[in-house]
């Protein structure tokens, strides 16, 4: 009985310490969740900033990057604008506006700055946005705008036309 408790306990350790050793190999540039919602892309130990990131993204959240990285570098680590696809309709991206909002907190003046980036898809970036260079606590907004479609006209006008055309026909009835 001494001798199976012993092979176990060896056989666990050997486990352990492979799981162990198999966590300390992950490649230096992937991005790993801390908890639900904080995401950090900074290697440990290294200079980093958290930054809030909300809005139209396929990752929102608060994120630890490496000091120095750009506004496009953060849009790119959350993948990106979302895509609005539904069973019935998809998204023609060249009609699509982008509006991008960074509010930052200026300690000296104890105000709140915004600096707005606006451009559509299928154009360049704005001035600036290239190479804005985030700082600790930005908080970034990002809102994903489209042109109406002839679709959306008519989920308005459908249901207003049928109340008007049941409510003559109601009329005409009494």
């Amino acid at each position: 009985m001494k001798q199976i408790f012993a092979i176990a306990m060896l056989i666990s350790g050997l486990i352990i310490t492979e799981t162990a050793r198999a966590q300390d190999e992950r490649p230096v540039t992937q991005q790993y969740r801390l908890v639900e919602g904080i995401v950090q892309i900074s290697e440990p130990g290294e200079e980093s900033v958290l930054i809030n990131l909300w809005g139209d993204v396929n990752a929102p959240g608060r994120f630890r990057i490496p000091t120095g990285t750009t506004l496009i570098e953060l849009i790119s680590f959350a993948r990106g604008p979302v895509s609005f696809r539904t069973g019935e309709t998809t998204l023609d991206w060249s009609k699509l506006r982008i509006e991008v909002n960074v509010s930052r907190r200026n300690k000296e003046l104890n105000i709140d700055e915004v600096v707005n980036f606006r451009f559509r898809y299928t154009q360049q970036l704005p001035p600036g946005m290239r190479d804005f260079v985030l700082q600790e606590n930005d908080f970034i907004t990002i809102e994903v705008k489209r042109r109406p479609a002839f679709v959306d006209y008519m989920r308005i006008i459908g249901p207003i036309s049928t109340v008007v055309a049941a409510m003559i026909l109601l009329v005409d009835k009494l």
